[in-house]
């Protein structure tokens, strides 16, 4: 593994301290693109006007149509965090700016992850149709959905597209779904300043036009205009937990939904996440938004239904939330049994097919696992484990069916820089006709459906593709690390500090690196190695979750600032990620 010190332009540093940030944040923001002050402001006057967003002021007139005529609207959901938060922030906003007409009228529908698949599916339209609804909304889904949208339309639905994925490109021709409005910075024509947003931002948005809609129809002449920053605390939970690039647009969104979670001012349902899981409010973070309450709720859509995590999201019921939140933390428990059966599997199948590939230095140049034993809601968790301990890209399988009933196989990938999973799918698509039965993603994950018989093909394209495209810099695991830290700033404060900061997908949590002289080593819980470690002139606890292998007496580790409590107690502690080889 090569550790490389993130480059931090001095120029850029110097502004930020100049306007009075920390020298220590203003050096890690510096090295991650931040090149004046401006762009931290978090402020929500800083958010574009919703009429940026294509489509919005459409959709706007739509929602407020349907509102001001008692019309009913059928929210069609996703079932990972983003589509089930996004789901929330339209059931509430909704709720909230139809009740001063007096209208309440919504439903939602998630599909079944094994039975429906992804996206709004003609048959999904059908069930929509027989709930009685008028208006069809989808949510984090549907840009790709052209059958489930002619069918909707066919059937008489008035159909609105929030979305945040790619639209499908058929022969090098981007296609839409017709007759409807679309609402997604990724469309074509769309100038909105950031191309990250996750689906619940782009619901955000929708509300926000919605409302100002409603002001200009003069909704709120005699009647206080409902506010709705308070569904920023599910923007940020959905953002994060997507892992969409947190650009300054989507900090804005994460920093005002984490003030108000800190401030307790946050759904039912989250306060009883976060109960759950033993965190406390005041001090969430972004990890906990991705690590703690991300998982718990992704957990019901991958084992069981996604409805239980909606329906904790939009209680107000504090009993009610803490039970859901209870179902969903048993379920997450179930989850990580699962994963850690498949993942044990996982790694005595790569051992018979491949020998020694455990050793990151043996593995080939990609890999492609199967078990009969296999759950199709979790392999994707299973990849994103192997890819990380082996840095090759990796799809693992699990059997399925088809819509029509047909034995297949259902699998999902995860990818390394430098390799991008989606057009390694398309590449493969091309050159193996009629292998693919569906497939679809982006560069670092993407799934893909393949006859039952077809594993062994797939592969060895899968295989080819991959030798053909990297090579051996690549294949080498990298890590940019922020550089070594003085001993002043070797404290608990600085990893407060941090914590309280917004970090994530690309903008990543500051990751330190230096040379440690090692005390003491044992193992903990038969899995991780808890250290003593004398680094800059001071000595810290750490510890490296996942290794067993003992460490030399002087090594080069690269380590992120943790805060480990015990008994009521807040102490420092290095959490290890890496070592220069």
């Amino acid at each position: 593994m090569r550790l490389i010190p993130r480059a931090v332009p001095p120029r850029a540093a110097w502004a930020l301290e100049r306007a009075g940030v920390p020298p220590l944040l203003a050096r890690l923001y510096a090295a991650r693109g931040v090149q004046q002050a401006d762009e931290l402001d978090t402020a929500l006057t800083h958010l574009p006007p919703p009429h940026c967003l294509r489509g919005a002021g459409e959709a706007a007139e739509l929602l407020a149509d349907a509102l001001q005529r008692g019309l009913t609207v059928c929210i069609v959901a996703d079932y990972d965090c983003d589509g089930a938060t996004a789901c929330a922030t339209a059931w509430r906003g909704l709720r909230a700016l139809g009740a001063p007409l007096g209208w309440d009228r919504v439903r939602y529908l998630v599909p079944d992850r094994v039975r429906d698949g992804y996206g709004l599916t003609p048959t999904l339209a059908e069930r929509v149709k027989a709930l009685g609804a008028e208006v069809l909304v989808t949510v984090d889904n549907g840009i790709a959905s052209l059958e489930g949208v002619a069918r909707a339309r066919a059937l008489g639905l008035q159909v609105l597209i929030t979305d945040h994925h790619l639209p499908l490109v058929v022969d090098g021709a981007v296609r839409l779904p017709h007759d409807c409005i679309i609402v997604n910075p990724n469309q074509p024509g769309c100038d909105f300043p950031s191309k990250a947003l996750a689906g619940v931002g782009v619901m955000f948005y929708v509300l926000l036009a919605l409302r100002a809609e409603l002001r200009r129809r003069g909704v709120f002449d005699s009647v206080p205009e409902p506010r709705l920053d308070a569904l920023l605390p599910l923007v940020a939970l959905g953002t994060v937990a997507d892992v969409v690039r947190l650009d300054a647009h989507n900090r804005r969104l994460v920093a005002q939904g984490l003030r108000r979670i800190r401030a307790g001012a946050m759904p039912a349902g989250m306060a009883a996440l976060l109960q759950a899981a033993g965190c406390p409010a005041q001090r969430v973070s972004t990890f906990d938004l991705g690590f703690t309450l991300g998982p718990r709720l992704n957990a019901a859509g991958r084992l069981s239904d996604m409805r239980l995590g909606i329906e904790c999201l939009i209680t107000d019921d504090p009993l009610r939330a803490a039970e859901l939140a209870r179902m969903l933390d048993d379920i997450n428990r179930e989850r990580r049994a699962v994963e850690s059966a498949m993942r044990e599997q996982a790694w005595l199948t790569i051992e018979q097919r491949h020998g020694d590939a455990l050793d990151p230095d043996n593995a080939p140049p990609a890999l492609v696992v199967f078990d009969p034993t296999f759950h199709e809601g979790v392999v994707g968790i299973v990849a994103g484990r192997l890819k990380d301990h082996l840095h090759r890209p990796t799809f693992v399988f699990a059997p399925a069916h088809t819509e029509d009933g047909t034995p297949c196989l259902k699998g999902s990938g995860r990818s390394i820089p430098g390799f991008h999973l989606r057009d390694a799918l398309d590449w493969i698509a091309k050159r193996q006709p009629g292998l693919l039965l569906r497939f679809g993603g982006h560069a670092m994950a993407a799934g893909c459906t393949l006859r039952a018989d077809a594993l062994d093909t797939f592969d060895a394209a899968l295989q080819s593709v991959a030798s053909e495209w990297l090579d051996a810099a690549t294949l080498q695991r990298r890590l940019n690390t922020d550089g070594a830290l003085d001993a002043s700033e070797l404290t608990l404060a600085t990893a407060e500090l941090l914590d309280a900061q917004v970090w994530g997908q690309g903008f990543p949590m500051p990751l330190f690196s230096d040379e440690v002289h090692v005390l003491h080593q044992r193992l903990v819980g038969e899995r991780h190695l808890a250290l003593r470690v004398r680094v800059a002139d001071t000595v810290q606890n750490a510890i490296w979750f996942g290794r067993t292998d003992a460490l030399p007496a002087r090594a080069t580790l690269a380590w992120r600032l943790g805060v480990d409590e015990w008994q009521g107690q807040a102490r420092l502690r290095l959490l290890v990620e890496g070592a220069a080889a």
